[in-house]
């Protein structure tokens, strides 16, 4: 594994869970409002995975969890080894993934090595390669919805409300796209920190009235349906 930072304890990033978190180098998107930027880069030093497992074997009974985010953890071909390890520790996971890699989710599901998912959704399908900056097949981020929604694990969609890139109407496609989905949670955008693309870092959030307005007119379309950020 490719670990390139770590969080010993978080109250927030596991619902109610006290978690730790390793964030896994690279993505495979290059989304402009991206605050992981160096992560995503690549410009971090290495943690070695043996210093994980040492660290959650001295933090049992103290974490109950742990949160494998990133850039995407689906790029790391032995994540779910280390997901193994993490297992026999005693530890819940949550990964955080943007939907890319539909076939090793199903196995990593099949082999009951997650118990929470939160997935990105960037933009509505007409936007998606826009916001990515990547081109990509969108059947893979469908699948992925899919298998959640059909999960019998916890878990959730998010999308980050930027503002001059999505728009309330590209937030109802969203939802219309996502109806019957157990979560979703529309997360303020944060342009106070370096991210991928240095312009956006000038753009100002859209207002917690925004937000609300919003989320009104979306969230009979889940389950839960909250806002993040504000």
């Amino acid at each position: 594994m490719k670990i390139g930072g770590i969080q010993k304890t978080s109250l927030l990033d596991y619902p109610d869970v006290i978690s730790a978190i390793v964030w896994t180098i690279g993505c495979n998107f290059r989304c402009p409002f991206c605050y992981n930027k160096d992560i995503v880069l690549g410009n971090v030093h290495l943690i070695p995975e043996k210093e994980i497992i040492s660290f959650l074997k001295k933090r049992k009974g103290l974490i109950e969890g742990l949160v494998i985010t990133g850039g995407e953890p689906f790029l790391q071909k032995d994540l779910s080894d280390f997901c193994e390890k993490v297992k026999k520790l005693s530890y819940l996971i949550k990964v955080d993934t943007n939907g890319m890699y539909p076939k090793e989710l199903k196995k990593l599901l099949e082999k009951n090595l997650i118990d929470y998912i939160a997935m990105d959704i960037k933009a509505p399908k007409k936007k998606y390669e826009k916001l990515t900056n990547i081109k990509l097949n969108i059947k893979k981020i469908e699948e992925s919805i899919k298998l959640l929604q059909n999960s019998k694990i916890d878990y959730e969609f998010r999308t980050t409300f930027v503002p001059k890139l999505l728009s309330k109407d590209d937030i109802i496609e969203i939802a219309k796209w996502l109806e019957g989905s157990k979560k979703f949670y529309l997360q303020q955008f944060k342009p106070n920190i370096p991210l991928i693309s240095g312009k956006l870092e000038d753009f100002i959030p859209y207002t917690k009235k925004d937000l609300v307005d919003t989320l009104e007119e979306i969230k009979s379309y889940f389950d839960i349906c909250q806002l993040r950020g504000i």
